[in-house]
């Protein structure tokens, strides 16, 4: 089976496909890691969507999609900067998903374990409007977030804040805030520090360009709360920094890797500490993060390389630079797989890609064995290569 593909250089080339799907199936949830997929949502394909109009949401496919990674035994991240806030997801929309989601999630066999619902939803403040705003705004913003998670019985993560970046002026800024809302939160939160290249304006988060110095304040920030602190997700996509980080926490708070890049390694972890997850990229390749999962639970080491191993080429395509469109591989991924009926993004996002990257993401994914039905996402790609203009 196959098709023409283009290729980086501006030619057409011939591909077939060589990839084995990963085994099809429903898991239990991993019992040695916490494993949270980010998800996207879906577009509906008879709304505007078009950049800067209000997100139109398929419900339908984008519940789907959550009851698909709960039946492989993830955990759901919701609201999350996969499902593009702040890049074509509005408040209004936002709310609703959250609602939906969080009521979805009880009627679920697999939400009930180590993570309550197994479902925790962004708490940020991108209800604000475009501009520098006060703290006092910033942490108004946080709040009312705050409540709705609080209101639906959901677990928070307190997002990185664009508006709490401009705002600050200092690490004692983000100290003044973060306190506010941890003393607030009903329940242990998690914490969510995004590095510059999944969105240039978080530069200088924690309040200093010096990463260094910005491990020491959020360290600093966690010791004085450990108790409120269930864990925090790093997506620095450095891997020694973030293992640097994760020896530095207090017993009981977890590293939730966010990097897309290192994930096996972290995640397996060393004779010390290991890291949880909470990686768009998992959306991807649920299939496969599932099997990994459950071959670390059993010690079976080799498996858990083989299966992920192959995955790692496919999420650097995935993220590479600009890293902050890595949502359109996503909602790419998931069209192809048959969880949605068109490859729309709100916001227009589909167009953050070019045919050559798409084409090369489809070869890394049949490679991977993330295609689950290879003439389903030959006979969509090449729909879609042919609008493009490509003789597939």
């Amino acid at each position: 089976m196959g098709l023409r593909l283009p290729t980086g250089d501006g030619r057409v080339e011939d591909y077939r496909l060589i990839g084995e799907p990963v085994a099809q199936g429903t898991y239990e949830p991993a019992r040695s890691r916490l494993a949270f997929a980010a998800a996207h949502v879906v577009a509906d394909p008879l709304g505007d969507n078009s950049p800067g109009r209000p997100a139109v949401i398929d419900w339908e496919h984008t519940l789907e999609f959550r009851r698909h990674l709960w039946s492989l035994g993830l955990s759901v991240a919701e609201a999350m900067d996969t499902a593009q806030r702040g890049m074509g997801l509005d408040w209004t929309a936002t709310q609703e998903l959250i609602r939906r989601s969080v009521a979805e999630a009880p009627t679920h066999p697999r939400t009930v374990g180590a993570a309550g619902k197994r479902i925790a939803v962004g708490v940020g403040t991108d209800q604000l409007p475009t501009g520098v705003q006060g703290l006092d705004a910033v942490i108004a913003a946080y709040e009312e977030q705050l409540a709705l998670a609080e209101e639906v019985g959901a677990q928070p993560i307190l997002m990185a804040s664009r508006a709490l970046c401009a705002a600050a002026a200092a690490p004692d800024d983000y100290r003044k805030v973060y306190d506010r809302l941890l003393g607030q939160s009903s329940r242990p939160v998690i914490l969510h520090w995004l590095g510059s290249m999944f969105d240039p304006a978080l530069e200088g988060y924690w309040g200093s360009d010096s990463l260094d110095t910005a491990t020491d304040v959020v360290v600093d920030l966690i010791n004085e709360n450990a108790g409120r602190v269930d864990g925090i997700k790093v997506s620095l996509l450095e891997a020694s920094r973030e293992v640097a980080l994760r020896n530095r926490l207090p017993e009981g708070v977890r590293l939730y890797t966010g990097d897309d890049f290192n994930y096996p390694e972290l995640i397996r972890g060393d004779e010390t500490r290991h890291s949880d997850a909470l990686l768009g990229i998992f959306a991807a390749i649920a299939p496969a993060a599932a099997a990994a999962l459950e071959a670390l639970d059993d010690g079976d080491l080799t498996k858990y390389e083989e299966v992920f191993a192959p995955t790692v080429p496919l999420a650097r395509q995935i993220f590479s630079a600009p890293t902050y469109y890595y949502k359109t591989g996503i909602a790419f991924l998931a069209w192809l797989n048959g969880h949605q009926p068109g490859f729309g993004m709100v916001g227009g996002l589909q167009t953050g890609r070019s045919l050559p990257h798409l084409a090369e993401t489809f070869r890394l994914a049949d490679a991977a064995g993330v295609l689950t039905d290879p003439e389903l996402a030959v006979t969509r790609f090449r729909q879609l290569l042919v609008v493009g203009g490509v003789d597939a």
